[in-house]
């Protein structure tokens, strides 16, 4: 590691990561295309929905929905693959004895990740408003902050998936869980207020809610204040949990 700081530490870590992902066709594939297939095949099937009581459009529940699935394809399900081949092949356990701490191993890892989140979600954005006839952020800080909450958390949530997939093959399948839980139930693509009211309550506790609520609150709006303060301790507190897990159950060595 030739970096003698924090920074240059990380941007090493960082660019190694990169050239990595690269090469892995398969990761490039569900990082960059499956979060706007998917954006299509919902635009569809909510069009035969009727979201009146969340007061969004077709087309604003499924971008908004879009930039969830980039947090989790991107973020959360290319992160644990990661963490999982570098821990196999030993990477892990060899930057240890080097001067990198562990948060910045972890860190480093999620570099190019959080950033090719951050990146495609600004896209969604601008193609939403000016190709979708949808507004321009109706707060911008709140959507920062939603993004960046995301990023963070899925982070947290795949280093602790990690420790519970023993190969890069079977973290199809420990990853499918939250997918499809966040994809149903945190507001991706079909909103709370269409859900029954006892559902509704029980799917603003899941770990995605908060930080779609401010994703939501942030573009489109229409999102009352005492939702947002929720959403935020949500989001914190789903964050708090996830790195203890990762403190506490995060494996180093090979599962042999």
């Amino acid at each position: 590691m030739t970096g003698t700081t924090v920074a240059g530490r990380l941007n090493a870590l960082g660019r190694a990561e990169l050239t990595l992902f690269v090469r892995n066709r398969t990761a490039v594939f569900i990082a960059l295309l499956m979060p706007l297939l998917l954006i299509f095949v919902m635009r569809s099937t909510l069009e035969e929905i009727d979201l009146g009581p969340s007061g969004l459009t077709a087309a604003g529940a499924s971008l908004n929905g879009g930039i969830g699935m980039v947090l989790i394809q991107v973020v959360y399900t290319n992160l644990v693959a990661a963490y999982v081949a570098r821990r196999e092949e030993l990477v892990l356990k060899r930057l240890r004895t080097g001067e990198v701490s562990d948060s910045e191993i972890l860190t480093g890892t999620a570099l190019p990740a959080g950033l090719l989140a951050l990146v495609q979600s600004v896209l969604i954005v601008v193609v939403g408003t000016f190709a979708f006839d949808l507004t321009a952020p109706h707060r911008p800080d709140l959507l920062v902050l939603g993004l960046l909450l995301g990023v963070v958390l899925m982070t947290a949530l795949a280093a602790a998936t990690s420790a519970v997939t023993r190969t890069v093959q079977t973290a199809q399948l420990t990853t499918l869980p939250f997918f499809l839980v966040s994809m149903l139930g945190s507001g991706l693509f079909v909103p709370l207020e269409v859900l029954p009211d006892l559902a509704a309550s029980i799917c603003e506790l899941l770990p995605m809610t908060g930080v779609m609520t401010l994703v939501r609150a942030g573009w489109l709006g229409g999102v009352p204040t005492g939702d947002v303060v929720g959403a935020v301790l949500n989001a914190l507190a789903w964050t708090v949990l996830a790195v203890f897990a990762v403190r506490r159950w995060f494996r180093w060595d090979p599962r042999r």
